[in-house]
């Protein structure tokens, strides 16, 4: 009897390591199965971003002739980007004082992807002559290499005499220097790096310029984007008013039931 017990166990176990087997068999080939539909989906996917570049390069050049358009009509209206500038929520807070005298020289704001849309983009502001800096343009580019790498430059300003504002040295009207505390935009000019394999770009302001401001200024220029929210912040109001009014008539409703229950009390008594 126990030899047979014996017997017994060992099939037993045999059995149960042969059904391991074939689970784990069955296991690693659905995952193999998983793994050419991955390698199949990124495939696709691959395919589908080149044909989204290929149209947002063609629309580019769609683009372009509109926006030239809209920069002559936008060089006829005085301080045009600094009203826009200044009426950005994110935008206006990088004016100082000094800043907003030179602004008013810009003629011009120009947001330009790269032939190769995924290679880079380039922000450059055109000024008339002014007295500041000897520049006609100043621009900021930002490159995306095949190899991963990435890079910022930016044009070295040539401030005229006594005008290198971003460092703190121009003149007022008195003859002060600026607080140094008061940071200038345009020392983002000189605000430039290089990126390795592992980092990635992250510049707010010119991501908010070239995702924002560029294709619609007028927004801002017209205020419209305070209109919008003041408009929310009625709704709030209203919403809120609309909560107490509501408070009010239940409030209402169960006074008449105490009284009514007060009265019924005094006709039972």
């Amino acid at each position: 009897m126990v030899a047979d017990r014996g017997k017994k166990s060992k099939v037993a176990e045999r059995d149960v390591e042969e059904n391991n087997d074939h689970v784990d068999g069955d296991l690693v080939l659905s995952i193999e199965k998983l793994q050419e539909i991955q390698d199949e989906l990124e495939k696709v996917n691959e395919e589908a971003s080149d044909k989204v570049l290929e149209v947002e390069m063609k629309y580019n050049e769609i683009r372009r002739p509109v926006y030239s358009r809209r920069d002559e009509i936008i060089k006829s209206i005085p301080d045009f980007w600094l009203t826009a500038f200044l009426s950005h929520p994110a935008l206006g807070d990088l004016l100082n004082e000094e800043d907003q005298k030179i602004f008013k020289y810009l003629d011009s704001l120009e947001v330009e992807d790269f032939k190769d849309v995924k290679s880079g983009y380039s922000i450059t502001f055109n000024f008339s002559p002014n007295p500041y800096f000897e520049d006609t343009k100043l621009t900021k580019e930002f490159t995306f290499f095949d190899e991963g790498t990435s890079s910022i430059t930016g044009t070295h300003i040539k401030w005229k005499e006594g005008m290198d504002i971003a460092n703190g040295v121009a003149n007022d009207k008195k003859g002060n220097k600026r607080p140094h505390a008061e940071e200038s935009f345009f020392s983002w000019f000189s605000e430039t790096q290089q990126k390795g394999l592992s980092e990635v770009i992250n510049d707010e302001v010119a991501d908010i310029i070239k995702e924002d401001l560029w294709p619609n200024p007028l927004k801002y220029f017209n205020n419209e984007a305070d209109e919008e929210n003041f408009e929310d912040d009625d709704n709030d109001d209203d919403d809120e008013g609309d909560k107490e009014a509501d408070g009010l008539e239940v409030d209402d409703d169960d006074d008449e039931d105490d009284d009514d229950d007060e009265a019924d009390e005094e006709d039972d008594s």
